[in-house]
């Protein structure tokens, strides 16, 4: 594989509505696309960082810094054979896992085409269709809550994810499980708790019947979280906290979690992804697939990793019509009957970029080209 030209293109999509998680409201599906050329292929993949620093710290300006200064440069001067070289010849750099993800990605579908397999067969995967859920941002009220839940659960999905925050905790889940006492629940605080000073609020929310409590604690936290996984039911799934796989090592050896959310532009790529569910399986934990609000070419990335045998949970990989006004790829992605989404089958990623849906959301482009 010979890199010839990468283009860097910044797009922007409207929300149908706000997500809004205990960060900031999120208005966009704001993400740099790399479009990167070889002689034989031209492939795409997407990078998930986004537009402020706050969930994480990259955004599309430091990524755009990274790729052009550092991370191409290494890997456009000569022929580059596979993820493995990939890795070795970008490992000095500290970080910036989604910048380094984005080429990471287009790596592996190189080679799945390469090859003649999918994306996901190559990756280990062997399902063809993965359970997923809805996710519900914080509300301003119980009542326009309720109003969505029922929308989701209408639409076909039977595992609603909650936002929650301190405030804004208890009155909602008292709402949702009066409602639907029997629903396939659980929630995401995003960091917003802090031990032991919500542990009373913890505990009330582990009485709520959750199929776990998503990184209640700082992503920076794995003791604490470690020592309230012991005081509580509910399994604690670490998101944020897991950006490597010693991160999930060790969280995985002190006990700071049951549940790992993988999430692969979080972590650095497929690679990185598939060697964090391989040790959640070594030490009983399970794991599942989130997002970025990413458009359908970042899901289908995700959706290679949710494919893999110990992805258990409903995924966050759903179609983007359920949160976004338009999306980049064709076919776009549907939803089943039974809450699932099929896995592409096709040679390389298994969906096509739609390159006037691409110029329509785009807000800037840069060509990087071989010296």
């Amino acid at each position: 594989m010979n890199i010839e030209r990468v283009d860097i293109i910044h797009i922007r999509i409207p929300l149908v509505i706000p997500y809004e998680t205990s960060y900031t409201p999120n208005k966009y599906v704001d993400k740099l696309i790399l479009k990167i050329y070889t002689p034989d292929l031209a492939v795409y993949s997407e990078c998930v960082c986004k537009d402020r620093p706050d969930s994480t710290y990259e955004t599309p300006q430091t990524v755009r810094a990274v790729l052009r200064h550092f991370l191409l440069p290494r890997v456009m001067d000569e022929a580059l054979n596979g993820a493995l070289d990939y890795q070795a010849r970008i490992s000095s750099i500290k970080g910036h896992n989604m910048a380094k993800a984005a080429v990471e990605n287009a790596v592996w579908t190189f080679e799945a085409h390469r090859i003649g397999l999918s994306l996901s067969q190559l990756l280990g995967g062997t399902k063809t269709r993965v359970p997923v859920g809805m996710g519900i941002g914080i509300q301003k009220d119980a009542g326009r809550l309720l109003g969505l839940v029922e929308q989701y659960l209408e639409a076909g999905f039977d595992r609603i994810k909650l936002k929650i925050k301190p405030g804004w905790d208890l009155t909602p889940l008292e709402a949702i499980r009066t409602a639907y006492p029997e629903l396939k629940l659980m929630v995401d605080a995003n960091n917003a708790y802090a031990y032991p000073r919500d542990l009373k609020a913890l505990k009330a929310i582990d009485g709520f019947g959750l199929s776990m409590i998503e990184q209640p604690l700082s992503y920076e936290d794995l003791h604490c979280h470690a020592k309230l996984q012991a005081e509580l039911a509910t399994p604690i799934c670490l998101d944020e906290s897991v950006t490597s796989p010693y991160q999930a090592q060790i969280a995985a050896e002190i006990g700071a979690c049951r549940i790992i959310n993988i999430k692969q532009g979080r972590v650095g790529g497929l690679g990185p992804s598939k060697a964090i569910h391989d040790i959640a399986w070594d030490h009983g934990l399970t794991c599942w697939v989130g997002q970025m609000i990413e458009t359908g070419l970042g899901l289908n990335y995700g959706l290679a990793v949710a494919a893999l045998e110990n992805c258990t949970h409903p995924n966050d990989t759903l179609p983007t019509r359920f949160y976004a006004a338009d999306d980049i790829i064709s076919p776009g992605m549907q939803l089943n009957s039974d809450s699932t989404v099929d896995i592409p089958s096709g040679p390389g990623l298994g969906v096509r970029v739609d390159e006037g849906q691409l110029d329509r959301y785009t807000v800037a482009r840069e060509v990087i080209r071989k010296h």
